[in-house]
């Protein structure tokens, strides 16, 4: 499996914040999209999260919806806020994410979600984001 996810790498690693209040949960995005290729750090509250895309900056973003602190809609505001990075929410109550006031996240996948859509999803976001950046000259 990790072979084929190493295929569909982006040209150039991104840097990618995961935000999921169960640490088992978290690590293992983590460890799917690290094997994709990708930089990524990890975040256990919509708190953390936020102060993290404050400090930072991210290729993408991939958040669950229901965080113990707070909901997804604060880190999808927190990370549209600044930059038009993609954000994907993975999630058992995608319907409600879905409904929620703007911004509106990129993509909503249901939970579980299978690794291989996870990262080629995040890969295209990735590849879209690139192309429609302004070039610097």
């Amino acid at each position: 499996m990790v072979a084929r996810w190493h295929s569909a790498l982006p040209v150039d690693m991104s840097k990618i914040l995961c935000v999921d209040d169960e640490p088992h949960v978290v690590t293992l995005k983590c460890a799917i999209l690290e094997a994709a290729g990708h930089q990524v750090t990890p975040a256990t509250s919509a708190k953390d999260a936020i102060e993290k895309l404050q400090n930072n900056t991210y290729d993408a973003v991939v958040t669950d919806w229901r965080l113990g602190d707070a909901n997804g809609r604060a880190v999808v505001q927190a990370a549209k806020s600044n930059s038009s990075v993609p954000v994907v929410v993975v999630s058992g109550y995608v319907a409600e994410a879905f409904q929620a006031a703007e911004p509106l996240a990129d993509l909503y996948l249901e939970k579980p979600v299978n690794p291989e859509e996870l990262v080629t999803i995040v890969n295209e976001l990735l590849k879209t984001s690139e192309s429609s950046a302004p070039q610097s000259q």
